[in-house]
């Protein structure tokens, strides 16, 4: 069984990723900070600090493949944290290209993104930056073999608070409104993080060896239209609000400008469709948000539990 590590494998994406191997046959082993909530029966939990080089090297050890999801990956708190983003980041990030490099993995997978192509993004697109030009020293110098990876925009189950899909849902269903920083004109490419995964084990090919890779959705859409298909999946009861940005972190309508490094683009023949996609979020969200009582493990739907 071919044995793959996955650091960061407790966030959103990385845990679907981790999901996907072990559907492909991995031995999966999760490096992470906290204990995975998603963590199944074929999967094994190390929990630890990515600066840990003894700890990181152990792990390590013995595998064939390791992907690298860990570091921080929300744009406005590598802003706020600009110090902890570069530790995580790129010092996190060379600790585990050096333990791989020792354990001679046969590839490393970098979750990167595409605000590499962008003058926006701060100090989190100059970290990402970074971190593949040291992937590219590392296959230079000791020819350590990798694949870097650049995510459109996720979305899906186990997304947190700095998912904006998410956010923006929850907001809808607690608050009765949206509030966009922005005019809505932006222009996003949206991916569930169901085929995201796929694509993430899909590019294991050999095709895929030293090679730059977009993962990203299909099919355009302005931010304001996302917003307008929320609010009338939810009976156009909610309100949108639109109010000048604070900042100017993000992109409007594309994330390129000049870069010299192409990425192939990989898109599924199959993939979730957005709508469809967006309604179960919804419905997921509402039930967390409105569990149904219980009594001695028993759903309980109107009037308690009867005597």
């Amino acid at each position: 069984m071919i044995k793959t590590v996955v650091f960061g494998g407790s966030g959103f994406l990385g845990s679907h990723v981790a999901d996907a191997l072990a559907r492909a046959g991995h031995e999966v082993i999760i490096y992470d900070a906290r204990k995975s909530a998603h963590l199944s029966s074929s999967q094994t939990m190390v929990v630890g600090n990515i600066l840990d080089e003894k700890k990181v090297q152990e792990t390590v050890d013995g595998s064939t493949f390791v992907y690298n999801f860990a570091g921080v990956a929300d744009i406005e708190e590598a802003s706020r944290r600009p110090l902890d983003c570069v530790k995580s980041n790129i010092l996190g990030n060379s600790i585990v290209l050096e333990a791989c490099r020792k354990a001679n993995v046969k590839r490393v997978v970098y979750a990167s993104s595409l605000y590499v192509y962008s003058k926006t993004g701060a100090f989190y697109r100059s970290t990402k930056q970074a971190c593949e030009l040291l992937i590219e020293n590392y296959n230079e110098v000791f020819g350590l073999r990798y694949t870097i990876l650049r995510y459109g925009s996720l979305y899906g189950p186990r997304a947190e608070e700095n998912n904006f899909i998410y956010k923006i849902i929850r907001q809808a269903l607690t608050e009765g409104r949206i509030v966009r920083d922005g005019d809505g004109e932006e222009i996003r490419e949206y991916i569930h993080v169901y085929d995201a995964a796929r694509s993430s084990v899909d590019i294991l090919s050999d095709a895929f060896e030293n090679e730059y890779v977009i993962i990203t959705g299909g099919q355009q859409m302005k931010v304001k239209d996302l917003l307008t298909m929320v609010r009338e999946m939810l009976d156009n009861k909610i309100e949108i609000v639109y109010r000048k940005p604070e900042s100017s972190y993000h992109y409007e309508i594309t994330p390129y400008t000049f870069a010299p490094k192409l990425a192939k683009r990989l898109t599924g023949l199959t993939y979730l469709d957005l709508g469809q996609g967006i309604l179960k979020a919804i419905q997921s969200l509402y039930k967390e948000l409105n569990p149904l009582p219980t009594y001695d493990g028993l759903v309980v739907k109107s009037g308690g539990p009867k005597e």
